[in-house]
């Protein structure tokens, strides 16, 4: 997925973090069966956030989450 992304960047500007699943056993517990998962949120947001899609990536849902 993270290869994929990559792919978007010219595209859609973003900053990517990345959080082991396994280090967190509250994280583990909710999606040790979607990973990889990508979640967003918008810079101007407060924290609140999206996931976007588990597995593969969507680069549809993607572009629409960057474009509202």
């Amino acid at each position: 997925m993270r290869i994929a992304l990559e792919k978007l960047m010219g595209e859609i500007p973003y900053q990517l973090s990345i959080i082991d699943v396994d280090q967190d056993p509250a994280l583990l517990n909710l999606y040790d069966e979607l990973v990889p998962v990508l979640f967003a949120c918008k810079a101007t947001n407060t924290g609140t956030e999206e996931k976007l899609c588990h597995y593969f990536l969507d680069p549809e849902k993607v572009k629409e989450f960057c474009n509202e």
